[in-house]
Formats: structure tokens, sequence, C-alpha cells
């Protein structure tokens, strides 16, 4: 019997010689689904037979046959397509034949082969069988496998730049989902986003009147929605450190009555939503950017850089970056949420139904009468509120 096979390298059932009794009795029994358990075992029993005897046959023969067309990059595959043959103890042998097309011969230089072949003139198609041919063959074979060896090492390596970022992410991600300390880390982010506009703005050899107080307004104003504002005589003895004191203390203020007014259980619900929605889209953004930081960083190796190297360096920065993203998201959600009181859901309601009415009244204006669209001022709201027009869309 001949088996053609596509690769038959990988591990799997033994290729019995004279064929497997149990797998064709069970045949049988699928053919003869009304057969009893004494005929399923009177079968097992005639197909062992017949398998020993076929057995003997084949293993008179040589066994099984192992007939490669190709050597494979790795010499561990090929090995496994070897070992299909030998096995539970039978005979066996392999052969392989290659062409001097194939990529494996082209890496330690085919055409050389050829050249040789056709000086000696060599008739085409004829077999070429040398103990050199065999040891180049290994040799471009271990070549191919130190290079693959690498590629997966570099993949390691920079999959586990992201699994230690990841580990970070995902620690604070169930910290925030356990509801411990939630206040806490949110006035340490507070007091690092007062330290960060202070290292931005604040130069120490510089007097404070020179520092850029109109970005240090428009900063603050944006992070913690609030005018900040330093008395003239404050000014001339303003330093970067008790310029700092003060800032935190006037931010302090604004959170301490934004808490007041919103309720400890509030808060920390709000700050518990807003810490987990802001890391989970920072962090699908950063996903991206690395993978994009991947797909080019090879190219460092142009610029005599170590593109490992360069590529943890990166990483670094840019998780650092994301890291303070987060917290200044987070601060300025915070400080500029608003509670949305029944009356301004109303009113926000009458608004739009005004909007739409607007909509409809100049959409519809083409096509009929102007004075098919007025409506008296005692007549029901074309809205659907019940009032009079008067007294809800019309109203002034």
């Amino acid at each position: 019997m001949v088996t053609i096979a596509t690769n038959m390298a990988g591990r799997g059932t033994d290729i019995l010689l004279g064929g497997n009794a149990e797998g064709l009795a069970r045949k049988w029994q699928a053919a003869h689904p009304e057969s009893s358990e004494e005929e399923y075992a009177a079968m097992l029993e005639k197909c062992r037979q017949q398998c020993a005897v076929e057995h003997d046959e084949v293993v008179a023969l040589g066994g099984l046959h192992i007939l490669g067309t190709e050597r494979h990059e790795s010499r561990r595959i090929d090995n496994q397509l070897r070992g299909r043959s030998g096995r539970q103890g039978d005979p066996g042998s392999s052969k392989f034949y290659l062409s001097l097309e194939d990529d494996l011969l082209r890496i330690f230089g085919s055409e050389r082969v050829a050249k040789i072949m056709d000086m000696l003139k060599i008739d085409e198609g004829e077999a070429i069988t040398h103990g050199l041919i065999s040891r180049a063959i290994e040799n471009a074979q271990k070549k191919v496998e130190a290079h693959n060896f690498e590629i997966r090492k570099h993949l390691i390596e920079y999959d586990d730049v992201m699994n230690k970022q990841r580990e970070v992410i995902y620690t604070q991600r169930r910290e925030i989902l356990s509801g411990t300390d939630l206040r806490e880390s949110f006035l340490e982010m507070m007091d690092e986003t007062v330290e960060d506009l202070v290292e931005a703005f604040a130069i120490e050899k510089v007097p404070a009147e020179e520092w850029d107080w109109q970005g240090i307004t428009q900063t603050a104003h944006q992070s913690f929605g609030f005018q900040f504002e330093i008395p003239d005589e404050t000014m001339e003895r303003l330093t970067p450190e008790n310029f700092r004191e003060l800032l935190l203390e006037q931010v302090r203020e604004v959170f301490q009555e934004r808490l007041e007014a919103f309720g400890e259980e509030l808060m920390d619900h709000l700050v518990k939503v807003i810490m987990l929605q802001t890391i989970d889209a920072q962090w699908k953004d950063h996903l991206l950017s690395i993978d994009h930081l991947k797909e080019g960083i090879g190219l460092r190796g142009y610029g005599q850089k170590d593109p490992k190297q360069e590529y943890k360096k990166e990483a670094y920065q840019l998780f650092m970056d994301m890291i303070t993203r987060i917290r200044q998201e987070v601060v300025e959600k915070i400080f500029w949420v608003q509670i949305a009181r029944e009356e301004d859901v109303e009113q926000m309601e009458q608004q739009q139904r005004k909007k739409r009415l607007v909509l409809n009244l100049s959409d519809d204006a083409p096509q009929q009468p102007a004075k098919s669209t007025k409506v008296g001022r005692n007549d029901p709201c074309p809205c659907g509120s019940g009032k009079k027009y008067k007294k809800c869309c019309g109203a002034r």
C-alpha cells in the first residue's frame, strides 16, 4: 500500500503494519448495526488473525518506508517524519529526495552545485548522493534553526515588556474593582497633577512675576475647574515650594466642596467608574501604539541601534505617558463632573423638543404655506407636552 500525505511530521496514531484489527472490527460493526456482541467478538478475532498474517508479510518486505520529497528547515521535523517508521519494534526505513530548486538548498548555494553538474556533464534527473551534500544541508538547517530561534527569542522579550505593563494595569484595575482606598488613590493623583503643574511653570531661578501665569491659570482651570489667583503681596515672595503649597491648598478646598455637595457615597462611586473607564480607554490606545511601534522598530538597526533596547525604552516611555494621561483625565473629570437635577433634565428635554419643532417647521416650510405652520398662543403645543403653546415652546 502507498499512502500519500502532505505532512506526516506531527505526532499522532502509529501506522500499524498489517492494519488495525480493532478499527476494522468497529468498521464492520457500523455497517451491521443489528449484529450481536458474539458476532462482533468473532469478527474481531478474524480481523486479528488476518492482520497478524499481513503484519508478517509487511515485516518480511522491510516494514514501512518513508519517502520524503523535501527537507524541512528544522531537523526536528525531519526526524519526526523519519520516526513514522520503525514503530512498535517493527523494522522500517526512510529516504529523502531533494531538488536544487528547494528553498533549503538555495541557502547554501545550489547554483554552485548546478554549475559543477554542468561541468561534469551529469544527466538531468540523475540522483546525486554524497556525504558533502548531507553535511551542507545539515549546516543550512542549523543556520535556519538559529535564525528562527533568535526570532522567537526576540518575540518573547518583546512580549515580556508588555506582560510587565499588563500586570501593572490589571493590578490597578483589580484594586479599583475591590473598592479599597479609592479616595486615597484619587487624592494621590490630584497631588501628582499639582506637582506636574508646578514643575511645568514654576522655575526656581526665575522671579515669580516672570512665570507664565496665563498658562498657569489656564492649566489650573482645565485640570481643577477653578480660577487660580495670587495676591500681589504674595507674588513678591512666591517660590516654587510655597506656590505648590498654595495651589494644593486651594485644590483640596475645591475638592472638599464637591465632596460635601455630592456626598461621600456618590463621590466614591464616581471615582470608581471614571477610573475604570479612563484606564480601559487609555489601555486600548496604548496597545495600538505598541503595535505600531513593533512594526517599525526593526528599522532602528540601520541606524546602528539595537532594536530590542530601543523597543524597551520607547515602550516604557509610552507606558509612562499613558499613566500620566490617565491621572490627568481622571482628575479633570472628577473636578468637572456635574450632577443633573430633575429640573435640569426637564429643561434639557424642553430645549430638545423646541429644536425638533423648529426642525420640523423648517422642513415643512417649502411644501406648505406659511400660515399652515403657525400655532396659536392658546393652542396645544405641537411638541406633545399637553401645555398651551404660549406656556411651553412659545414662551418668551
